[in-house]
């Protein structure tokens, strides 16, 4: 299987711009053979928690709807992140398209405390089949807590799918942490991160992908826009740059 993360610039809180955006990444990947392609966390608002409220959706939004097609006609897994709206409050939530499947929303289970006056925590696991491979998404903070792998572990992950948004210091323990758990649970770790202002924080990129062996064998820089194509069975790696 040849998973896909994407490395993006949000513009903040422009869902409609961020969506061409995506467009081009999903383009990008297709070309390259990608059976499935992952957006970093918040990817259509950027990580704006006090535009969290106002910019909320779900799943069925109407501007979605040209995710589910590309994904029908190309026979390709998308995942992107958003803000969904719940009865009580807001989640941190990645919004996943399959080909010819009802849509599904994965939300942050464990929020950083940042976090708590804004969202509330998602309550299951999704895990992602394709090609023989399932797929345990993981957003941000919670992508670095031990009883979160463990228990996407459990219902038999064999790939992990970070979506975050981090700027330089927690880029430095993600940098620590993937390999340790990479190695420890035989499982390769790919992680999307995102580039550019965000919130209060510079996000520093530098998305990659570890071996299930715990090498690292794909990074982006701190700066560009690009991609990453990991094929499962190689454990190659293919890297594009995206130039304006």
């Amino acid at each position: 299987m040849k998973i896909c993360i994407a490395q993006t610039e949000p513009i903040k809180g422009n869902i409609s711009a961020n969506i061409e955006a995506h467009k081009k990444f999903i383009e990008l990947a297709l070309a390259l053979n990608a059976d499935a392609i992952f957006f970093p966390e918040l990817s259509l608002t950027g990580y704006e928690p006090e535009l969290a409220k106002k910019l909320a959706t779900n799943q069925n939004d109407h501007r979605l709807n040209i995710f589910q097609e590309t994904s029908d006609k190309n026979k390709i897994i998308i995942g992107l992140g958003l803000p969904t709206a719940t009865d009580s409050k807001i989640r941190i939530s990645m919004i996943i398209f399959e080909p010819n499947n009802p849509r599904q929303t994965y939300s942050k289970q464990q929020l950083h405390s940042d976090e708590f006056p804004y969202f509330e925590n998602g309550v299951e696991q999704i895990i992602i089949k394709s090609n023989g491979k399932k797929i345990a998404p993981a957003i941000c903070y919670e992508s670095l807590q031990p009883t979160h792998i463990e228990n996407a572990i459990k219902p038999g992950a064999d790939v992990y799918l970070a979506s975050v948004a981090k700027p330089a210091n927690g880029i430095e323990k993600a940098y620590d942490y993937y390999p340790r758990v990479a190695k420890q649970y035989s499982i390769p770790v790919l992680m999307a991160n995102c580039v550019g202002y965000c919130d209060n924080f510079l996000s520093v990129g530098k998305s990659a992908v570890w071996t299930k062996e715990g090498e690292l064998v794909g990074q982006l820089d701190d700066k560009s826009e690009g991609i990453l194509i990991f094929d499962t069975e190689k454990e190659e790696i293919v890297k594009r740059i995206l130039t304006a």
